[in-house]
């Protein structure tokens, strides 16, 4: 079986953003689709058809003698479905990562369509009804960008272009914060600033109706986002040096505590005990001592005064330290958690 591989670079070849995954469509044999992907329909209609086929893709370095090929055989994504409904939006979402600030840089080709003749990147992607997108239309002759937001598509911007079909085009998309910029065929073409509906999102290919179209090698750079529980334990282990570990615990499916955050990145995902599970599950503070350290567990509650998760503090204690002075002290460290919590939704962005 062949694998999907994904190239993390993070050394000689670090982008500009921090991080590069570079989708090969080549890892996969011609008729089979992608695995590392899902397929996802906004509007009605029958879902996309993704496979991968060979196809002559041209060469992107010029040729230093004319005897060089200016094209290759090469592996690609076609979406081959031909359903003509109206409002059918068939796409293909890389389950990999989720972004927020990215440059996407694909090839795509426009092979053949009655009622649409359209290729497009959509981003930020956090349901089939909740998306941006832009897309490059060969009948309508332009390029578009849209929100879909809970099903209907707002905010459009439209410019003019010729998008010539059987040929393949270069698409570049770019975000940082609210800025978005588009580039087709390495040319700027559209830059926006949009009110910042979806902040992060997956991102995938989209099509339109019976629209046959082809996708190639992908690269996406990106800076790799830092969730919010562990961006908060960022922010106060750099205000409160003095603290020596510092834990997050959640609830899994089964209903057991497991690290979500730690000022120690190799403890993420490790089993919490039943100190951690009694604070979430009912407020039960935890106290432990050892040569020179205590270590209090508390629940981390949301604005509502309802635990969410669980908090670890270990500290230097002091000569003659109780159990009620730790408990203080790392109930003044919650409370500045809190501050910045208010829903378990904010905690797990």
């Amino acid at each position: 079986m062949r694998h999907f591989v994904l190239y993390l670079c993070l050394a000689l070849t670090t982008p500009v953003l921090g991080a590069e995954i570079k989708i090969d469509f080549s890892d996969f044999a011609a008729g089979q689709t992608p695995t590392g992907f899902h397929s996802a329909l906004a509007g009605s209609g029958q879902p996309g058809e993704w496979k991968v086929i060979e196809e002559e893709l041209p060469s992107q370095f010029t040729p230093l003698t004319d005897k060089v090929p200016v094209t290759t055989r090469h592996s690609v994504l076609a979406q081959l479905s031909q359903d003509p409904a109206d409002n059918r939006f068939p796409m293909f979402i890389y389950d990999g990562e989720t972004f927020r600030d990215f440059k996407l840089t694909t090839r795509f080709k426009i092979v053949s369509g009655v009622a649409e003749q359209m290729a497009g990147i959509v981003f930020r992607f956090q349901n089939a009804s909740n998306f941006y997108v832009v897309r490059a239309s060969a009948l309508g002759h332009n390029l578009r960008f849209y929100k879909m937001v809970n099903g209907e598509f707002v905010d459009p911007f439209s410019l003019g272009t010729n998008v010539a079909v059987g040929v393949w085009h270069t698409l570049t998309v770019q975000c940082e914060g609210v800025q978005i910029n588009c580039r087709l065929d390495d040319a700027l073409a559209m830059p926006l600033q949009v009110p910042n509906t979806f902040a992060t999102g997956k991102i995938g290919f989209w099509t339109m109706s019976d629209a046959v179209s082809y996708f190639g090698d992908t690269t996406i750079d990106y800076k790799p986002r830092v969730p919010a529980a562990q961006a908060l334990v960022n922010r106060i282990m750099k205000e409160q040096p003095r603290i020596l570990t510092l834990r997050i615990y959640a609830l899994d499916g089964q209903g057991q505590p497991h690290v979500i955050a730690s000022n120690e990145e190799t403890e993420i995902g490790q089993p919490g005990t039943d100190a951690e599970k009694n604070a979430i599950t009912d407020g039960t503070v935890s106290f432990g001592k050892s040569p020179g350290v205590v270590a209090v567990t508390l629940a981390l509650r949301d604005h509502n005064g309802d635990p969410i998760a669980a908090v670890r503090v270990r500290l230097k204690s002091f000569l003659g330290e109780t159990q009620q002075n730790a408990v203080m002290r790392a109930t003044m460290i919650l409370k500045q958690m809190q501050a910045q919590v208010a829903t378990a939704q904010d905690l797990m962005q």
